[in-house]
Order: structure tokens, then C-alpha cells, then sequence
């Protein structure tokens, strides 16, 4: 795989692509990285990448002319034209299934955005728009770090044991859309807290069960959403929507506690 970015600082990336199990898979030949300043392919001596928008307003926005014509060119290079990804409020939310999708892509181009925005006939070159949240950052350099990130780790041997990405929350292995279980290390006891028994039992059939069973439990509390479309049974599902019911119950008595305060 070849990711790929298009940026106004692409300095920002090699850090993070050289490091941790990032550098390792590189190191290894998984995947190839390349970072590319889009005032490359600006023509006047300032290499403006910027200008006012028409109609007025705040800001200054991406010019169109530099991004075609560096899109272009990026895609003409080395084998296969890469998948162009823009990030914008308007794109679709990226989820755990938006990556799987992804890494199975030979050539990944991510264009990272600046300032007010983009020219709008920009996004007429993105093969996709994604979006990584409901909030403002600076630019798109931090959501292309997040999905390279995400789909990276798919790619098998990145992890090193590949199982490492089976059991986490949002994986689209047998976790059934769960939140993922508690884990815990050593020590065994900590300031009085305790690891659960099970876990120090040795017994790989109870400790599945519990896994399971504290993965419900986790994922009612802290995200109740995902119940809906979690893959359950018929009495994980009755036990699930008891623990809801239980958990808002508790979550409204404290909260009219803190207003009688």
C-alpha cells in the first residue's frame, strides 16, 4: 500500500509515520508514505495557495488551480491511480468500516485542507469526503494522520500479533459492535482496587464469559447507541436494555442530586 498526503505543511507527517508501529510496518516494506507540499505547484514567488472569497467573509480560502493541478500529477505517478480522499464537514463519518474499506485501496491520497476552506470545485477531484468528527480543528493534517493510522494497523502483520486488532472496541471481527471488555495488569491489588477473580483464574472458558458479559456492560454504560446495531442474542439483548434502563436511572438520580446541591 502507498499512502500518500497533499498538504501545506507536510513536515507534520513524518514524525508520526516513523514512529512506534507506524516506523515498524514501514520499516518493513507494509506500506510505502510520501508527504507533498501543494506550493509545489504554485507559479508566482510567494507560492500562493490562498485567496478571498468571492462574496466576502472571514477568512481565506484553498485556490482550486494549485490543487488540480497537484492532484493530477500526484495521480499520474508510480502504478494505479490512488484513491483521492478529502476531509469536510460534509463527508461521510469515518468509522471502523470506512477503514476496512479503505486498506483494501492499493494507493491512498489524502488532501489536507487549510484555513476557511476549500473552493468548492475542488472537492469535484475527491473520490470521497470523510469527515472525523463534529468540531473545528486547524486543518486536515491531524484527520489524514487518524485514518492512515486506523487503516494501517489493518494491514496484516502492521500489529505484529494481528490478533491485537480483533479484540478492540469498533473492530469488525466477533466483538459483535462492542465497546471493548476491561483489561488490567499487574499489580493484582492497587490502593484496595481488584483485579476481578476470573481473571486471575486461569479458567479460559470463564474468562471468555466474563470478557463478554463485561463488554455488554461497558458499552450500555458509556455507549448505548451502539446496542441497536450490537450482534447479540435474545437474552444478551434482554440483559443489555435492563442494564440502559438501569444505568439512565442512576445517571438521573445523580444528576438531581448535583442540582439540589
Amino acid at each position: 500500500m502507498l499512502i500518500e498526503t497533499l498538504s501545506v505543511f507536510p513536515e507534520l507527517f513524518e514524525p508520526y509515520m516513523s514512529t512506534s508501529i507506524m516506523g515498524r510496518a514501514r520499516a518493513r516494506g507494509l506500506f510505502d508514505f510520501a508527504a507533498y507540499d501543494l506550493r509545489d505547484w504554485t507559479h508566482d514567488r510567494h507560492r500562493t495557495v490562498d485567496d478571498a472569497p468571492f462574496g466576502g467573509g472571514a477568512g481565506m480560502l484553498m485556490k482550486v488551480e494549485p490543487l488540480h493541478e497537484a492532484i493530477r500529477d500526484i495521480s499520474s505517478r508510480g502504478e494505479g491511480r490512488p484513491r483521492v480522499v478529502f476531509f469536510t464537514p460534509c463527508g461521510e463519518p469515518f468509522t471502523q468500516e470506512v477503514a476496512v474499506r479503505l486498506s483494501a485501496c492499493d494507493r491512498l491520497l489524502f488532501v489536507c485542507g487549510r484555513y476557511e476552506g476549500m473552493d468548492e470545485r475542488a472537492y469535484d477531484f475527491a473520490d470521497e469526503r470523510l469527515s472525523i468528527g463534529d468540531y473545528v480543528l486547524t486543518g486536515g493534517e491531524l484527520p489524514a494522520l487518524v485514518v492512515s493510522d486506523a487503516v494501517i494497523r489493518l494491514i496484516p502483520g502492521a500489529l505484529g500479533n494481528d490478533m491485537g486488532s480483533v479484540d478492540e472496541s469498533f473492530s469488525t471481527a466477533d466483538d459483535g459492535g462492542l465497546l471493548e471488555y476491561a483489561q488490567y495488569t499487574r499489580p493484582a491489588d492497587f490502593n484496595g482496587s481488584s483485579v476481578p477473580d476470573v481473571l486471575l483464574s486461569g479458567d479460559h472458558a470463564r474468562v471468555a464469559a466474563w470478557r463478554r458479559s463485561n463488554a455488554i456492560e461497558r458499552t450500555c454504560r458509556w455507549r448505548p447507541d451502539l446496542i441497536d446495531t450490537a450482534r447479540l442474542s435474545d437474552d444478551e439483548r434482554r440483559r443489555a436494555l435492563e442494564l440502559i434502563e438501569r444505568f439512565h436511572a442512576v445517571d438521573a438520580a445523580c444528576d438531581g442530586e448535583a442540582f439540589d446541591e
